[in-house]
C-alpha cells in the first residue's frame, strides 16, 4: 500500500508516519516547504502551495489512500485574518487536492481526513454520537461543517471519504496538554472555570492507529475519534497533577480571565462534549489507553 499524506510534519502527521512506516507501508507527503522535501524508498515529499494552487501531481503516483491533516492550528489568538486562515487552510487545501484528482480518475481508492469534535454543540447532559444533526453554532462549528463539506465532494469522483472527528489529542510532544502541563509543573495550576465541562480525548498513539486502522480496513463514514472515556476538565487537571506528583491548591481559573487573556480563543478550554466512540470500537478498533490515567502514566514515564 502507498499513502497520500498532507500535513505529515505535524503532531499527528509525525506520530502516524512513524507507525505506517513501521507496517511497511510506502509514504508519499505534500509540503508547503521545499526545504522539508526528502526522497528515501519509502518516504517521499513533494512540493504544493494550496493558496496558489500548485500541487506537484506527482505526488498521486501508485497512491491507494490519501490522509488529510493539513489545517492551521486552532490554538494561536484568533485575530479575524488568522480566523480567515483556519478556514481557508482546510478549504483550499482539499479543493486542491480534488482538483488534482479529477486529472487522474480511478486511482485513489480512499481518502479519511481530519475534522473536530467542535461540530457538536455544548451540552451537560447529551452524549453525542455520530448520528447527530445538530451542529453548534459557533466559529469553530462552522469551520468544521464546511471542511467536511469540502471533503465529501471528493465521493464524486468514486472515492470513499472517512472523516475522524478528533478529541483533545494527549502527547508530550505538543498541543494542549503541554500548555495545560507548564502550570501544573510550576505549582500554579487548577481547573479552568467550574471544571465540571466534559472534555473528549485521545492519546496520540490511538490516534495514529486509528487513521492506520481506517485506510486498512477501508472505513467511510463518520467516526469519533475520542477514548471510550472522556472526563471532566477537574479530573483531568488533577490526574496530571497526581502523575506529575505536583500539588494544586490554587482556586479554580474564572472564565472571564482566560477570555481576557485569550480572547475568543478561551472557548476551547470550556467545550463541553461528551462524545461516544461505540462506533469505532464496534468496527473493531481497539483503543490501547482507554483511562486517563493510563494514558498520561504513559506519556509522562
Amino acid at each position: 500500500m502507498k499513502v497520500l499524506i498532507t500535513g505529515a510534519t505535524g503532531l499527528i502527521g509525525s506520530e502516524l508516519v512513524s507507525l505506517l512506516l513501521q507496517n511497511g507501508i510506502s509514504i508519499h507527503y505534500l509540503t508547503t516547504s521545499k526545504k522539508k522535501i526528502e526522497n528515501e524508498p519509502n518516504y517521499k515529499g513533494f512540493y504544493w502551495n494550496p493558496e496558489q494552487g500548485i500541487i506537484d501531481e506527482n505526488c498521486l503516483m501508485g497512491v491507494d489512500s490519501i490522509i488529510h491533516l493539513a489545517g492551521a492550528t486552532i490554538s494561536k489568538c484568533w485575530t479575524t485574518a488568522y480566523k480567515q486562515e483556519i478556514i481557508e487552510s482546510r478549504l483550499l487545501s482539499s479543493a486542491l487536492l480534488f482538483k488534482a484528482l479529477k486529472n487522474h480518475p480511478n486511482q485513489v481508492k480512499q481518502i479519511v481526513s481530519a475534522s473536530g469534535t467542535a461540530i457538536y454543540p455544548n451540552s451537560d447532559s447529551v452524549v453525542y454520537d455520530e448520528n447527530s444533526k445538530e451542529i453548534d453554532n459557533s466559529f469553530l462549528g462552522n469551520v468544521v461543517l464546511k471542511w467536511e463539506e469540502s471533503v465529501d465532494k471528493f465521493q464524486l469522483l468514486g472515492i470513499k471519504v472517512c472523516k475522524l472527528r478528533t478529541g483533545i489529542v494527549l502527547s508530550n510532544k505538543g498541543g494542549a496538554l503541554v500548555e495545560m502541563t507548564k502550570p501544573i509543573r510550576w505549582g500554579l495550576g487548577s481547573p479552568f472555570g467550574t471544571g465540571k465541562q466534559v472534555q473528549s480525548w485521545i492519546h496520540i498513539h490511538d490516534i495514529a492507529a486509528l487513521y492506520f486502522f481506517a485506510i486498512s480496513n477501508g472505513l467511510e463514514g463518520v467516526y469519533n475519534a475520542v477514548s471510550p472515556n472522556p472526563v471532566s476538565n477537574e479530573k483531568l487537571v488533577t490526574t496530571i497533577a497526581t502523575v506529575l506528583k505536583k500539588p494544586l491548591f490554587m482556586p479554580n481559573v474564572p472564565q472571564f480571565v482566560l477570555k481576557l487573556l485569550l480572547g475568543e480563543m478561551h472557548q476551547l478550554l470550556f467545550e463541553n462534549r461528551n462524545l461516544s466512540s461505540k462506533k469505532i470500537i464496534d468496527k473493531g478498533f481497539v483503543f490501547k489507553f482507554k483511562t486517563i490515567e493510563k494514558a498520561l502514566e504513559n506519556i509522562y514515564a
